[in-house]
């Protein structure tokens, strides 16, 4: 047995010898110059088996609706009621959250894609399919070359190798035997199996770059969508709250009525199950908006408790918002070029096709070359004397018999890449749906806050005029309290319907595929 100093000592000293011997192979042009000129022959000679991929063909359909559609929606008065056009263009806007002019909508969105835990996970795993393919191209780009530095302690018995009656039974001392080798190998990618996997590690890193795009634009769409309803249901709830005063009042004098003998009990019945109707949707639509402020929160990367010390949710006012007017509209068959899910399938889909060149490459023959150089000595100064072992081999192996695996690996790939084409089909048809609805919603929406518009006007100045009847003392103070009351519902009436406007509005910028 050795100290530790003299272990310590002896493992420094190999070292220093194995980076010398190190140098002389990186010199050394033998075999190392044979190799690297046979296999860039053998490299032109290569081919690559199975599919090469093109894009798939896009949908030939010039328009996203049936029945063709208007260039422009309908115009009512009133906030949120302004026509809205749909403009040709190659590409929707970026940012196009910000065509609803609010500041807080901006600072909300903005925080969302900075602080997202949804965000954060797809920009791993983006990371994580780069390292994969870096890792795959430099396990099969380039030849592997790996060092090793031994020393073992070793006696020999000459008898036991037949050498016993040269020897005349001389023993021979133990002696340590120091080792330093470096191998080369290399598989000929000869009918493209190492490109073909290559090509789908690559198709994964694309796939994962448009996941993280499409996770973007979701999220700001989350976002938009959340505000948007927050600020209706903090409307619709004053808007209530309104209303419930006005049916008290209507209750209060109906119950005086009644004990004067002026209306029945059914009609105070009636007034007072009304008054409780409308208190009842109170407590659902509070609950509506506490869990729309949670929801967001959550989007912004942040515990429900803490979203109302960042932000002040209050400036999410519904009539503050503006209606994008001049939307954009690009050409069915550029969608599948911008929207980044359909963008995804289509990455899976080529991963698919070069997982069908593996397959179909590993059906044909292998040839790996390999090479080392080594000193083995006895003493550790001797290492750098010169090489004393050095081997350079190539060996081929074709399958023969494999119980037809190989094939039905073969045919495995081609029905999964039936199957991603089926996918990627789907996924375009779906984004043409998402758009259309998206279309056809806008245009309804247009028409439904037109008539309600209509409506709400129409209440506003019945409750004029009653307030005038009723201050020359022409009405009752009921009759004037029932034109207040139909006010306020149109009015909730409309607030409905002018969200759902700015809600499909920013469901059209996502179904086209709209950057963030």
């Amino acid at each position: 047995m050795c100290s530790a100093s003299a272990a310590t000592a002896l493992i420094a000293s190999a070292a220093t010898a194995f980076r010398a011997v190190i140098v002389k192979v990186a010199a050394c042009r033998f075999d190392a110059r044979r190799l690297a000129v046979f296999a860039a022959s053998a490299a032109l000679c290569a081919c690559t088996v199975g599919p090469d991929f093109h894009h798939p063909d896009v949908t030939a359909v010039s328009s996203y609706t049936a029945a063709p559609l208007a260039a422009s929606t309908v115009a009512s008065d009133g906030p949120g009621g302004g026509a809205q056009h749909f403009v040709p263009a190659d590409l929707p806007g970026d940012g196009w959250w910000r065509a609803f002019g609010s500041p807080t909508l901006d600072a909300l969105v903005q925080q969302a894609l900075d602080d997202s835990p949804t965000l954060a996970q797809a920009r791993a795993k983006l990371d994580e399919a780069q390292q994969d393919y870096r890792a795959q191209a430099g396990g099969t780009l380039w030849p592997q070359v790996d060092a090793n530095l031994s020393a073992t302690r070793e006696k020999i018995d000459p008898e036991a190798l037949g050498f016993g009656a040269l020897t005349q039974g001389r023993s021979f001392a133990p002696f340590t035997l120091y080792s330093a080798q470096v191998t080369v190998s290399y598989t000929l990618d000869l009918f493209g199996a190492n490109r073909r996997a290559l090509e789908a590690v690559a198709a994964q890193v694309d796939y994962q770059q448009y996941e993280l795009e499409a996770a973007r634009l979701t999220v700001a769409g989350n976002v938009v969508t959340a505000a948007i309803r927050r600020a209706s249901l903090a409307r619709q709830i004053a808007l209530t709250e309104a209303l419930l005063a006005v049916q008290m009042q209507q209750l209060d004098i109906a119950e005086r009525r009644y004990h004067a003998g002026g209306i029945s009990e059914v009609d105070l019945l009636s007034q007072r199950t009304l008054v409780q109707q409308t208190r009842a949707t109170l407590p659902p639509l509070r609950t509506q908006l506490a869990q729309t402020d949670h929801q967001l929160a959550i989007y912004l990367g942040r515990a429900p408790a803490e979203l109302a010390a960042t932000h002040d949710l209050a400036a999410l006012d519904l009539d503050t918002l503006v209606l994008p007017t001049d939307l954009p509209l690009t050409l069915p068959s550029t969608l599948a070029q911008q929207r980044p899910d359909i963008r995804a399938s289509e990455a899976l889909l080529h991963q698919a096709s070069a997982n069908v060149g593996v397959a179909t490459a590993n059906m044909y023959p292998r040839i790996t070359l390999s090479g080392s150089a080594a000193t083995e000595r006895v003493s550790v100064s001797d290492l750098l004397t010169g090489f004393n072992v050095w081997n350079f081999g190539a060996g081929l192996t074709q399958p023969l018999f494999h119980s037809g695996e190989l094939l039905a690996r073969k045919r495995s790939s081609e029905a999964a890449l039936q199957a991603a084409l089926a996918v990627y089909r789907q996924t375009v048809l779906q984004g043409l749906q998402q758009v259309a609805d998206a279309l056809r919603a806008l245009d309804q929406d247009a028409l439904a806050l037109q008539a309600l518009d209509d409506a709400h006007r129409s209440a506003q100045r019945s409750a004029g005029i009653a307030g005038e009847r009723y201050a020359a003392g022409g009405i009752s103070q009921l009759t004037l309290l029932d034109t207040q009351r139909q006010e306020l519902q149109t009015g909730l009436d409309r607030t409905k319907i002018a969200a759902q406007r700015y809600a499909d509005t920013a469901a059209l910028y996502q179904a086209l595929g709209a950057r963030p």
